[in-house]
C-alpha cells in the first residue's frame, strides 16, 4: 500500500509534498483547488483520484504551507438529493484553519499552515477527581466584551488573558474557581441570513432580528479554532491568517499556568445550517441523519442531526476530540444535548480519550433525543444534573418554584430532596447516577432565566414581562431576594459531586434585553435566551458585583470552602445521614470527613421556610461555623453548641475537627 494510501484525513504536509484525503462517496469527481491568496478568484486545479472506500486522494510535490485550498465535485447524473450549494467550493470538513467572509455563507476556504507554538512547560491540568472541580460556564466574550472592560489588545483571545482589566482571566483568578467552561469555540456560524429575507438557498429568517449567532451552537469546522475572536478580524473577513491558533493556545497555556482546568463545551449533535458547509451541503448523506423518505431528522431543534452512528461520522468526532486535546491541551468537553448520539459512540469517545488522557473530563448535556442522565452514568459518563436545578429552585418561576421558595418543585418529595445533597444517586429516591462523580450540580447555566432573574420573578411574578427602566435599582437584590440567593448558593455548594456556577450567577447577573439598532420589541425585558445577542444582554458590567457585593464576596467564599473541604464534595453516601423534623423544609445533615480523608466532619442545616424559624439541637461537641445565613468564610465565624435557631431562608454550614 503506497503513504498516499494510508494518508489521514484532511491535508499533511511534510517538506517535500502536500498530502489531501477526502472522504467523499458516490460522486462521479473530486478536484482540489489551491490559491495563493484567500481573495483569488481562479486557483490551480488537480484532479483527485479516489479509492475503493469513497475517498479521494491527492499528492502535490512542495511544501503548500501559506496556500488556501477547497474541493470541487462532479455528482453522478442519478443523484437526486442535490444541496442549493452542490456548485460551490467546499472547505476541507478536516480543516485545522478556515478563511471566511462576514456573512451568513461564509464561504470557507481551508488553509495550510504550520504552528509551532512554545507552550513552555505548561500543560494539561486534569482533576485527580472531577468532583474536585469548581466550573465555571462562561461565553468567552461575557467576561471581556462590555465597553468597561478597557484593554489594549485586539482580539478576544488576547483580551482574556490581559492582565490590564478586571474581565477575564483575572475575574476567574480573584473568583477562585478552578475550572472554565466555554461556549462553542470550534468555528460556527456566526451571522445567520438577514431577518426577513428569503435566500436563494430558501432560508427564510422569520425568527432572529439580530441575524447573528453568539453562542455557537451552529459548528462548522469541528478542528478550526473560532476566528472571530482573533485579532486578525476585518470588517470583510476573518481568519485571513492563523493567529486565531496561536491565540486560542495562548489562553489555555496561560489558563494552565494559574492552574485551572479548560472544558470546551462541543456541538457534535448537528450541523450549521447557513453557511457553505461540506457536511451539511456536500456530505449529508454521510453525516447527517435522514428519515425513510430522505427527509433530515431534527430533534435537536436546529435543522439537522448528526448520524454518529456513521464509522465515518463516528471517528470524525473522536478525531476532533483527540485534536483538541493533543494540539490546544484542553482538558475535558462539555457535549451538547449528548443524548443525540448512538450509545456505541459515547462509548467509543470514551475508550479513546480516556486511553490517552485518562483523566480527561466528559461531560453530557443528557437529554436530546430523550432523557438519559441514568444511562450516561451507566456508561461511565457524568452529566448535567437538572433534579438539583429544579429541585431547588424549580423549573419556572411562577408555576413550578422549588425549595428556595418554601415550596415544593411538582417532581420534587422530601426524600428526593436528600437525594440530590449525595449526589443524586440510583439507589434513593429520584436517583440518576452511579456516584457522586457523574453529578454536575447547578443552578443556572446559559439556557434560561439566570438565578437571579428567576429569583425575581419568583418572588415578583408581575415584572417579567416589565421594561426595565433603572437597571441598576433592578439588578440589586431586596433583602427578600438575597435571603433566596445565598440559601441557593449554600444548597448547591453542599452537594456531593462537581459544582458548576454561571458568569455572573456569584452577583445575581441579571440578562436585560440591551438597546439596539435591531429594533427587538423585547428590549428593556429580562431575556431567558440570549443566544443570539452579541451586546450588552451578555456581556458583563463588572461594576454591577458592588450592588450586591455580599452576595458576591458569599460565592467567594463557598468557592474557597469547597475546595479545601473533600467531603462536601465526594464523601460516600454511607457518611452522610440527615435528621427529620416536623417540617419537610427544614433539611439537616451530617458528613463524616473519613471517607474522603477530611480533617472535619460537617452539619448542614437548609430552611427552605420563607416565614417561620427553626429550632435544631446541634450534634453533640462544638462547631465551627463557616457559613450562615449572612456570610461565608474559610476562618472561624462563630463557635456553637447545643441549640441553634435557624431564620427563615437561611442555612448554616458547621465543621468541626475529627478525633
Amino acid at each position: 500500500m503506497s503513504d498516499l494510501n494510508k494518508s489521514t484525513p484532511g491535508v499533511t504536509v511534510t517538506d517535500t509534498s502536500t498530502t489531501f484525503r477526502l472522504h467523499c462517496p458516490d460522486v462521479h469527481s473530486v478536484t482540489c483547488v489551491i490559491f495563493d491568496s484567500y481573495d483569488s478568484d481562479r486557483g490551480i486545479e488537480h484532479a483527485m483520484r479516489p479509492d475503493p472506500n469513497g475517498d479521494w486522494l491527492l499528492k502535490i510535490h512542495g511544501n503548500l504551507n501559506g496556500k488556501w485550498y477547497g474541493y470541487k465535485v462532479s455528482f453522478r447524473e442519478n443523484n437526486k438529493n442535490l444541496s442549493p450549494y452542490s456548485r460551490e467550493l467546499f472547505a476541507d470538513p478536516y480543516s485545522k484553519h478556515v478563511t471566511v467572509r462576514n456573512n451568513y455563507r461564509q464561504e470557507a476556504r481551508s488553509y495550510i499552515f504550520s504552528d509551532s507554538f512554545d507552550w513552555q512547560g505548561a500543560t494539561h491540568q486534569f482533576p485527580d477527581d472531577p468532583r474536585d472541580l469548581v466550573i465555571y460556564e462562561t461565553h468567552l466574550k461575557d467576561l471581556t466584551a462590555h465597553p468597561k472592560v478597557k484593554s489594549s489588545k485586539a482580539g478576544f483571545y488576547n483580551k482574556f488573558v490581559d492582565t490590564g482589566h478586571p474581565g477575564g482571566i483575572n475575574y476567574l483568578k480573584k473568583l477562585g474557581v478552578n475550572c472554565v467552561e466555554f461556549l462553542p469555540l470550534q468555528k460556527f456560524a456566526p451571522i445567520e441570513p438577514p431577518y426577513g429575507a428569503k435566500t436563494e438557498e430558501g432560508f427564510h429568517n422569520s425568527w432572529n432580528v439580530y441575524s447573528a449567532n453568539y453562542w455557537g451552537y451552529m459548528t462548522s469546522f469541528f478542528f478550526a479554532p473560532e476566528s472571530f475572536f482573533a485579532s486578525d478580524l476585518s470588517n470583510n473577513h476573518s481568519g485571513k491568517t492563523p493567529v486565531a491558533v496561536s491565540e486560542f493556545k495562548e489562553m489555555v497555556k496561560k489558563l494552565h499556568e494559574e492552574k485551572i482546568t479548560v472544558i470546551m463545551d462541543v456541538v457534535y449533535n448537528h450541523t450549521s445550517l447557513f453557511d457553505i458547509n461540506p457536511l451539511t451541503h456536500l456530505l449529508h448523506d454521510t453525516y447527517l441523519r435522514k428519515n425513510e423518505k430522505g427527509h433530515y431528522l431534527n430533534r435537536s431543534g436546529t435543522g439537522n442531526e448528526f448520524r454518529s452512528e456513521h464509522p465515518v461520522a463516528r471517528q470524525l468526532i473522536i478525531d476532533s476530540l483527540l485534536y483538541w486535546m493533543d494540539e490546544y491541551q484542553i482538558d475535558g468537553f462539555r457535549f451538547d444535548l449528548a443524548a443525540l448520539f448512538d450509545k456505541k459512540t459515547w462509548d467509543e469517545i470514551k475508550f479513546a480519550l480516556h486511553k490517552k488522557y485518562p483523566k480527561a473530563v466528559l461531560i453530557a448535556e443528557p437529554w436530546g433525543g430523550y432523557y438519559s442522565p441514568h444511562e450516561f452514568s451507566n456508561h461511565d459518563w457524568s452529566s448535567w444534573n437538572d433534579r438539583i436545578r429544579n429541585s431547588l429552585k424549580g423549573s419556572d418561576p411562577l408555576h413550578d418554584r422549588g425549595f428556595i421558595f418554601s415550596d415544593w418543585q411538582h417532581e420534587t418529595r422530601r426524600l428526593r430532596l436528600e437525594n440530590i445533597f449525595r449526589g443524586t444517586l440510583v439507589n434513593h429516591e429520584g436517583g440518576l447516577y452511579q456516584t457522586s462523580k457523574h453529578a454536575v450540580n447547578y443552578l443556572e447555566s446559559h439556557d434560561g432565566y439566570t438565578l437571579g432573574d428567576f429569583i425575581r420573578i419568583g418572588l415578583n411574578p408581575e415584572i417579567q414581562d416589565q421594561k426595565i427602566t433603572d437597571i441598576d435599582k433592578h439588578v440589586k437584590l431586596n433583602d427578600d431576594q438575597l435571603r433566596i440567593s445565598k440559601l441557593a448558593a449554600l444548597s448547591l455548594f453542599s452537594a456531593q459531586g462537581i459544582t458548576m456556577i454561571h458568569a455572573g450567577q456569584e452577583f445575581a447577573r441579571s440578562k436585560i434585553i440591551a438597546k439596539s439598532i435591531y429594533g427587538d420589541p423585547d428590549e428593556g425585558k429580562m431575556d431567558h435566551n440570549s443566544y443570539q445577542k452579541d451586546n450588552a444582554t451578555n456581556w458583563i458590567d463588572f461594576d454591577q458585583i458592588d450592588l450586591n457585593r455580599s452576595l458576591y464576596e458569599y460565592y467567594r467564599a463557598l468557592i474557597q470552602i469547597r475546595i479545601e473541604s473533600p467531603a462536601l464534595r465526594k464523601s460516600d453516601p454511607e457518611g452522610i445521614c440527615f435528621d427529620h423534623h416536623g417540617d419537610p423544609l427544614v433539611v439537616s445533615f451530617y458528613i463524616s470527613g473519613n471517607t474522603s480523608g477530611d480533617l472535619y466532619d460537617y452539619y448542614i442545616i437548609l430552611n427552605g421556610n420563607f416565614n417561620s424559624a427553626a429550632d435544631l439541637t446541634l450534634p453533640s461537641g462544638s462547631w465551627e461555623v463557616i457559613a450562615n445565613g449572612e456570610m461565608a468564610s474559610l476562618q472561624i465565624i462563630d463557635l456553637i453548641s447545643g441549640n441553634i435557631r435557624i431564620n427563615p431562608t437561611c442555612g448554616f454550614l458547621l465543621r468541626k475537627l475529627r478525633h
